[in-house]
């Protein structure tokens, strides 16, 4: 049972944010783990720590004009919230999809701020993106959307103020055309963007690394069960870069990966997913997922997403978008002998389905936790750019390597310290959570 402050905070969350369902989720799941932080820290309550913690420093609006292909006149929306600068400048991707709307960016900065604190690197979280849809869109349409977006984003954001990056619908071409508008704006060469090319500034292992991060941090979860990757079945929704390199990952420790997603579909492949035709389909070519059945005859694809939970596995990883995993899915996955889930998206699991997962004893790692490779490898791009040099992919591979542990430990600690011992998720969420609260402590009330 939640405490008095928890349902307060929760109670002016609800009556200023009503239309904002995955925020107020978000919000919820974080604040009701802090009730412990809370009775041991009563300082943190007089301070009004998590009451300022969840309200955005700065929320951005605008009008995104574009000429598409035929000639007329096309009117997206843009956003850009600022969450928490406590740690350092806000860092988050930027999604292009038709469901962006502002309570959906707000949910995803607001886990992004404790995402990046779990990476104990100097970033602070935030995240934009917009109602354009990319898909079906031709590379002229989606330069010209993005010169329009950052034609107004470029004042808000800077290497030291916001350095945004990708994410869903945001890959390689599109953070080429933002940065391109940037630099030509603003008359400047820096690592304002991440998820860059490497012939301007990117950083190698950047596009594997929230794939191979999950990975990494999931292996943990196995090890403290007494087990690996070795011959495990594993299923996992998506089929972006989150997707395609666990699995890349996966297959290299000795694992099979049998089903993949898109938001068509799925497929499922008992000789183990071909990734090189996954690759082919959605890297090189754009198409969808179906189309890997045409090359595989022995594989099976089925219209709509929500069946691929009942693939039986060892290990999930819901790699796709936010709320896709429910407690019914659950169920079936823990029916099926399921060991361990870990979350590849941003808040993929409903909570129901974590009840179930934590209530049946399979190993659950948190979104904030387990995803946060992509971000810290985004970190450590900055990095070099500050520095003007270039490590290798097992320099930076390694680091990552040795974040995914860390982090693993904070949760771990977190969890055992507060009372939730194997809890990884209210592991996650105290740890990110006390390393911004005595940065904001520090820096007084502004």
């Amino acid at each position: 049972m939640s405490s008095a402050f928890v349902d307060s905070v929760l109670a002016a969350v609800i009556s200023r944010n009503p239309a904002e369902p995955e925020f107020i989720q978000a919000v919820r799941e974080v604040v009701e783990s802090l009730d412990p932080v809370i009775r041991k820290k009563p300082e943190i309550a007089r301070l009004k720590i998590v009451e300022r913690i969840v309200e955005p420093e700065r929320q951005v609006l605008f009008r995104v004009p574009w000429v598409d292909d035929k000639g007329e006149i096309q009117i997206n929306r843009g956003f850009r919230v600022q969450f928490n600068s406590a740690l350092g400048p806000y860092k988050g991707g930027l999604r292009l999809h038709p469901s962006v709307n502002l309570g959906i960016i707000k949910f995803l900065g607001f886990e992004q701020v404790f995402k990046n604190a779990l990476t104990t690197t100097p970033i602070g979280g935030g995240k934009g993106g917009s109602d354009f849809d990319p898909k079906g869109k031709s590379d002229n349409e989606v330069m010209r959307f993005c010169q329009s977006f950052m034609s107004e984003l470029f004042r808000h954001i800077g290497p030291d103020t916001d350095v945004p990056a990708g994410d869903i619908g945001v890959g390689g071409r599109e953070i080429g055309y933002l940065y391109g508008q940037y630099k030509k704006l603003t008359n400047s060469f820096t690592g304002v963007l991440t998820g860059k090319g490497l012939s301007y500034g990117g950083s190698l292992a950047r596009t594997e690394a929230t794939g191979y991060g999950l990975v990494y941090f999931t292996s943990r979860m196995l090890r403290d069960r007494g087990a690996d990757w070795q011959g495990k079945r594993v299923v996992i929704s998506g089929s972006g870069n989150v997707a395609i390199y666990a699995a890349e990952k996966i297959q290299s420790l000795g694992g099979k990966v049998v089903a993949l997603s898109d938001s068509g579909g799925y497929i499922v492949d008992e000789e183990g997913i071909d990734l090189a035709a996954v690759k082919r389909i959605k890297e090189v070519e754009r198409g969808r997922i179906k189309e890997y059945s045409g090359d595989h005859p022995k594989a099976s694809y089925t219209e709509g997403c929500a069946g691929i939970w009942a693939v039986p596995c060892d290990v999930a990883l819901p790699c796709a978008t936010q709320n896709e995993l429910d407690g019914k899915a659950a169920a079936i996955l823990v029916k099926n002998g399921c060991i361990a889930v870990a979350e590849g998206a941003n808040m993929p699991s409903t909570p129901e389905a974590v009840e179930c997962f934590l209530a049946s004893k399979v190993s659950f790692g948190p979104a904030k936790a387990a995803n946060a490779g992509g971000v810290a490898t985004s970190a450590l791009e900055m990095c070099q750019n500050s520095m003007r040099l270039a490590w290798t992919f097992e320099e930076v591979d390694a680091r990552l390597h040795g974040i995914m542990d860390n982090i693993y430990d904070q949760c771990r600690a977190a969890s055992e310290a507060y009372g939730a011992p194997g809890n990884l998720a209210a592991g996650a969420n105290i740890a990110g959570f006390l390393r911004v609260a005595e940065a904001m402590t520090a820096q007084g009330v502004v």
